[in-house]
């Protein structure tokens, strides 16, 4: 993952991340670390503070740019 590079990119602590995610500060280490699962919920708050894809902080693209919103209307025929 790249959550370490997303956050130095970004001039942060992991302090700030941790206060951010409702955390405490080991425990967000250990996220970066790879010691201890990322919640889904955690990854989303983080793609949108970074303003990226889950995709990219997974490693499955090297695209920053995150997706296009989706449009919030409900779809009716």
């Amino acid at each position: 993952m790249r959550l370490k590079d997303l956050r130095e990119d970004h001039d942060m602590t992991q302090k700030f991340i941790a206060e951010y995610l409702h955390i405490k500060q080991n425990t967000y280490s250990q996220y970066e670390n790879g010691q201890r699962q990322i919640p889904v919920e955690a990854l989303v708050l983080l793609a949108k503070l970074y303003n990226t894809s889950l995709d990219y902080i997974l490693e499955l693209t090297d695209v920053k740019e995150p997706y296009p919103r989706k449009n919030k209307k409900s779809d009716t025929l």
